[in-house]
């Protein structure tokens, strides 16, 4: 497979503005709604940590997107180019996707930790979106291997050559003028529940077999994202709602990767988030109905017309020279007050991002990867989906203790023939 050098790469670039989603994201970030979210891998063996550091530095120099600090300017957050070392790689101990204070991690957004055969990668949303996390995750695991195993040092630090490194704000290079507004303000149905204290969460994952949902997804006749959407929108009704009438819908936010649809390899965040949408209005619907409404609502929604038209008011918004003239401070208060309307209309997000492609040398030295999505405001349990080889893996995270939408997301799948394994955290059997 081709690859191309990496040592001695320099950047040139001083500094560079925030992608048009990311400049939400330091306007909501606290200490309890992080904004942060986790990618990992799980090796066959081990993790050595300074082998692990020694390929984060040798790495990291060419990701711009990660090799920066934020900026506050008059008008608008920046990014700057940090000179600093990498961050210090450790071993896991806290929960994960806890904010990260880039004033005792070198000025970084990103932080690597590991623990016994996994490399985490926890990223602050403002850098990139989970596609462009996982570029440099693979980067930096390839770069581990080879450190780890003489026999991969043949292309000793070469990236692989389909690993993009642009940096374009493919927002604002797409965008329509003619885009109206695109905010939903109903309220959703919220999960609430006894939570656990605010530097912990519950995971939950479900090791699920690709070739049986696959089946089960084609034999109802939706996609298998539309079927996991679905089954999950069904468990909050059948658990939490027990299955009684709404005046809020159930609202699951779907992220959309757009770099296929507009042909785009930035590195940068490039996604929008539809909304699949089910309001119990009667007793008793069926699994098939709950699926059939979820489905169709996201078939409607997906589509290059409407997807341009999601993100292009926002980019509108920023191009607008009035607005661009408003300081900061004032932008970050409308921004406040339009996130706080928009987070009640959501009960969760699920996230899928996707079949994870591995070049073919380093296959057999990957066991698995996996998605964790942190908490935000209204949003008490999520889901994050990726595949790798024959299995899929759906994570919950969730702030309550209860586990009964969890346990019926499974529980419906074995039903309906699919093989579940299911791991956890220990965080709930510490507050049985």
């Amino acid at each position: 497979m081709a690859t191309k050098k990496i040592r001695g790469h320099q950047t040139t670039l001083k500094w560079h503005k925030l992608d048009n989603t990311a400049n939400l994201f330091p306007v909501i970030v606290s200490e309890t709604v992080s904004n942060v979210y986790r990618i990992s891998v799980t090796l066959k063996e081990d993790i050595d940590p300074e082998l692990l550091q020694k390929a984060l530095d040798n790495v990291l120099p060419y990701f711009d997107v990660f090799r920066c600090r934020l900026r506050k300017g008059f008008f608008w957050y920046y990014f700057e180019q940090n000179k600093r070392p990498a961050p210090k790689v450790c071993e896991e101990d806290t929960y994960p996707c806890m904010y990260i204070n880039p004033y005792s991690n070198n000025e970084y957004l990103f932080r690597v930790t590991y623990f016994e055969k996994r490399i985490n990668l926890e990223v602050f949303h403002v850098l990139t979106d989970g596609n462009g996390a996982f570029a440099f995750l693979k980067e930096l695991t390839y770069q581990y291997l080879r450190y780890r195993y003489p026999e991969l040092m043949d292309d000793m630090d070469m990236l692989q050559e389909e690993t993009s490194l642009d940096i374009e704000d493919s927002y604002v290079k797409n965008y329509k003028k003619s885009a109206k507004k695109e905010y939903k303000t109903e309220k959703a149905v919220i999960v609430k529940g006894e939570r656990f204290p605010s530097t912990h969460f519950g995971i939950m994952h479900g090791y699920i077999s690709l070739q049986d949902i696959k089946r089960v997804a084609k034999a109802h006749g939706v996609t298998i994202n539309q079927y996991l959407v679905g089954t999950f929108i069904w468990a909050v009704y059948k658990e939490y709602l027990g299955k009684m009438p709404s005046d809020r819908p159930i609202s699951a936010c779907v992220p959309v990767n757009l770099r296929p649809f507009f042909d785009s390899d930035t590195l940068k965040n490039f996604f929008v988030v539809v909304s699949a949408y089910f309001k119990p209005e009667k007793d008793d619907y069926t699994f098939e109905e709950v699926l059939g409404i979820v489905a169709d609502c996201l078939k409607q929604q997906i589509n290059k017309d409407n997807l341009e038209r999601l993100f292009s008011y926002n980019v509108s918004n920023e191009k607008n020279y009035i607005i661009r003239a408003v300081p900061l401070f004032v932008k970050n208060i409308a921004m406040k007050s339009v996130y706080k309307r928009s987070a009640r209309a959501n009960t969760t997000t699920i996230t899928n991002l996707g079949i994870i492609n591995v070049a073919e040398k380093y296959q057999g030295y990957i066991e698995r990867f996996h998605v964790v999505l942190s908490m935000s405001k209204g949003q008490n349990i999520k889901g994050g989906v990726c595949t790798y080889g024959d299995t899929l893996v759906f994570t919950f995270s969730a702030a309550v203790k209860d586990t009964s939408i969890q346990k019926e997301f499974f529980r419906h799948m074995t039903e309906e023939g699919i093989n579940v394994a299911v791991e956890t955290n220990g965080v709930y059997y510490e507050y049985e």
